[in-house]
């Protein structure tokens, strides 16, 4: 999410939870925790560079490819500033999914200093 997003709420719902980049380091990748990282950017955005282990489905197509998308464990979603991860995590809450963190954005990732796979 943006910063004015996160600061006054935005497009938060109460169904998931924003998870910041470091925190997401440290429950997800370096305790292995199983989950769907989700990234809703674009085919372009995406081959341009991602957050390893990533799977590219874009916003507009969500909502007809969720079956490629495990609802049985957590799923944690970015795009590129945090607008679209928050749209796409009220589609998987609308679709019952019950454990989703907002990741936000791609640049707060990169800027946190940490690997992007091209």
């Amino acid at each position: 999410m943006s910063y004015l997003s996160r600061l006054f709420g935005g497009l938060q719902s109460p169904g998931h939870q924003v998870i910041p980049p470091a925190d997401y380091k440290a429950r997800f990748m370096e305790s292995r925790q199983d989950h769907t990282l989700l990234d809703v950017r674009t085919a372009e955005e995406f081959a341009a560079g991602y957050i390893p282990g990533a799977l590219n489905i874009s916003l507009q197509d969500l909502q007809q490819q969720l079956d490629r998308v495990p609802a049985d464990k957590p799923v944690v979603v970015y795009c590129r500033s945090g607008n679209r991860s928050a749209f796409a995590a009220r589609i998987l809450q609308q679709a019952g999914y019950t454990e989703i963190f907002d990741l936000g954005g791609i640049i707060e990732w990169a800027r946190a200093g940490l690997p992007i796979a091209r």
